[in-house]
C-alpha cells in the first residue's frame, strides 16, 4: 500500500475548506456528514455555501488565508480552481502541519477522499490510491446493495446498550449475545423494518442475562426478481437473497440473479410450463411452509413483482395459516420494464391517462379472463401471458371499437439478452407473432388514445433494436 487507510476523529475539531465554488461545495457536502466545525476560506461563496453559512452549519473566513488558519485542524481541502493559488494554500497547510487534499492535484495530496458507504455509525471507505476512481464507485455501489439502509441504527442501539450488556451478561456469554444480535433474529427483524420489535427482543434477552437458547424461527419472503436483468433487483431483494437458507425460484428467473444468493443457500427450481405442472401451486405452498417450520429463512423468488399475476396471495395465506411471518418484496414488473425498453411512457397526457394490467390466461379450471374489459379511449393495456390468446384478444378489442390501425407493442424477454421489441397494429398482430415465431413470455402493450381520430400516422421511426410506431 502507498496509503494507509484510517479514520480521523472530527468531534470538536476544525476542517478547513479553501474555495467558494462547486469544488469546495462538493468537499463541504462530504464533511457535513461528520460533526466537524467547518471553516470555508474564500472571499466569495456560491449560493449553496452561502446558505450553509446563514444556517449556522459552517463558518465563513473571508479574510486573508495564513498558516495559523490551518493550525490544529483535523484536515484541510484546497479547492479554489486556480493552480497557483492551490499550490500556495497547500504550502501554508503544510507549514501548519495540517494534512491537506488539493482537488485534482494528487501530487499535492497528503490525504485522499475515499468512496464512502454511510450507515452511520457503520462506515465503509473504498480507496484506489487515485488510480481508478470509477472502479471505487462501482465497488461502493455493490456494497451499498449488501448493507441495509437502516443497519446503522442497529449498530447505534448496540452502542447504547453496551454498558448494560457488560453489567448484565456474563463475560463468557457476551460474544454469543452480540452474534445473536447481529446475525440472528434481531438483525433480520431490524433490516425488514421491524425495528421496535427487534429492540424489544434485544432488551428482553439482556434482562434474561443472555441470548435466547431457542432455535430461531423460520420466515417466508416473497421476493420479486424483476423482469430478468439482475441490476433491476431492488436492494431489499438482494438482502433477502443473501439471508436465505433455501430459495424456491421460477423458470423465468435468470441464473445470474441466483448468483446474488449466499453460496451455501439451497436452490430449488419450482418452475411451471404451460400444460406441464410438475410443481402445482398446492405443492409449492406445502414445501415453503414445511421448510420455514424447520426454522429456515425461505425465499420464494418470482419473476417480476410477486403481487402481479404471481399467485402470491395463495402462498401468503399458506404461510400465515401456519403462523409464519411473511414478507413481500416488490419487484419491477414486466410492463414497467417493457415501457422503459421501448423508451416511452406507459401513460401520457392527452393520449393515455389510465394503465391497465391484465392477464390473457388463468387457472386451468377457470374460464379464460376477459383481459380487455377495461380497455377504452385513454388507456394503455398491458397484457401478460397473452401471446397464445392473441386471436381472442384481438377479436375482443375489435368488438370494443379499437381501430385496426391502433399500435400494439410486443415485448419479448424484456431486459434479458434475448430481448426483442416489436411494434405492429391490431390488424397485423397475429400475423406478426406467427412470422417472428413468438410463442413464449411476452407483454402486449395496447395503446388506445383518447382521440381515436389521431391514432396513428402509420409512419415507423426505427430506433436501435426496436420497431417503433409513432403516434400522430
Amino acid at each position: 500500500m502507498k496509503s494507509f487507510p484510517m479514520f480521523i476523529r472530527t468531534t470538536g475539531r476544525r476542517v478547513v475548506i479553501a474555495g467558494g465554488g462547486e469544488q469546495a461545495a462538493q468537499k463541504t457536502r462530504l464533511i457535513l456528514k461528520t460533526d466537524a466545525r467547518i471553516i470555508l476560506a474564500a472571499s466569495r461563496l456560491d449560493d449553496e455555501l452561502a446558505a450553509l453559512v446563514v444556517s449556522g452549519r459552517v463558518e465563513h473566513h473571508a479574510g486573508p488565508v495564513t498558516a495559523p488558519l490551518f493550525e490544529g485542524a483535523a484536515m484541510a481541502f484546497v479547492a479554489t480552481g486556480c493552480p497557483g493559488w492551490d499550490a500556495s494554500l497547500h504550502a501554508l497547510a503544510q507549514a501548519a502541519r495540517c494534512p491537506v487534499n488539493v482537488v485534482d492535484r494528487p501530487d499535492l495530496c497528503d490525504i485522499t477522499t475515499p468512496s464512502i458507504v454511510d450507515r452511520d455509525p457503520v462506515v465503509v471507505a473504498i480507496g484506489t490510491e487515485g488510480t481508478a476512481p470509477v472502479l471505487g464507485r462501482e465497488i461502493k455501489t455493490r456494497i451499498e446493495a449488501l448493507l441495509p439502509a437502516n443497519l446503522g441504527g442497529l449498530a447505534a442501539l448496540a452502542g447504547r446498550l453496551r454498558a448494560g450488556v457488560a453489567a448484565g451478561v456474563p463475560r463468557a456469554a457476551r460474544r454469543a449475545f452480540w452474534a445473536w444480535v447481529f446475525k440472528g433474529d434481531p438483525r433480520r427483524m431490524w433490516t425488514r423494518g421491524a425495528e421496535r420489535e427487534a429492540a424489544q427482543a434485544i432488551k428482553d434477552a439482556l434482562a434474561a442475562g443472555g441470548a435466547p437458547k431457542v432455535a430461531p424461527g423460520g420466515s417466508v419472503a416473497l421476493v420479486g426478481a424483476g423482469p430478468g436483468a439482475r441490476d433491476l433487483l431492488t436492494l431489499r431483494a438482494v438482502e433477502r437473497l443473501q439471508e436465505a437458507d433455501v430459495i424456491y425460484y421460477d423458470r423465468l428467473v435468470e441464473a445470474d440473479v441466483l448468483e446474488l444468493a449466499r453460496r451455501d443457500a439451497e436452490r430449488v427450481f419450482v418452475g411451471k410450463h404451460v400444460g406441464a405442472h410438475a410443481w402445482p401451486q398446492a405443492r409449492i405452498n406445502a414445501v415453503i411452509v414445511a421448510e420455514a417450520k424447520k426454522g429456515r429463512r425461505v425465499v420464494r423468488l418470482k419473476s417480476g413483482d410477486p403481487g402481479i399475476f404471481g399467485r402470491a396471495g395463495e402462498e401468503i395465506d399458506a404461510a400465515r395459516a401456519a403462523g409464519l411471518p411473511v414478507e413481500i418484496v416488490p419487484g419491477v414488473t414486466a410492463a414497467s420494464a417493457a415501457g422503459a425498453a421501448l423508451g416511452r411512457s406507459l401513460t401520457e397526457r392527452g393520449v393515455s391517462d389510465t394503465l391497465v394490467l391484465a392477464t390473457g390466461t388463468g387457472r386451468a379450471e377457470d374460464p379464460l379472463p376477459d383481459c380487455t374489459r377495461l380497455a377504452g379511449p385513454g388507456t394503455t393495456t398491458a397484457i401478460y401471458m397473452g401471446v397464445r390468446q392473441a386471436k381472442r384478444i384481438c377479436a375482443a378489442l375489435r368488438a370494443r371499437g379499437l381501430p385496426e390501425t391502433s399500435p400494439v407493442a410486443v415485448c419479448v424477454d424484456v431486459s434479458k439478452p434475448s430481448q426483442r421489441l416489436l411494434v405492429t397494429t391490431l390488424s397485423g398482430l397475429t400475423a406478426r407473432l406467427t412470422a417472428d415465431e413468438i410463442q413464449g413470455c411476452a407483454i402486449l402493450l395496447v395503446t388506445w388514445p383518447m382521440d381515436a381520430l389521431d391514432l396513428c400516422s402509420g409512419h415507423v421511426t426505427p430506433t436501435p433494436g426496436v420497431d417503433r410506431l409513432r403516434l400522430a
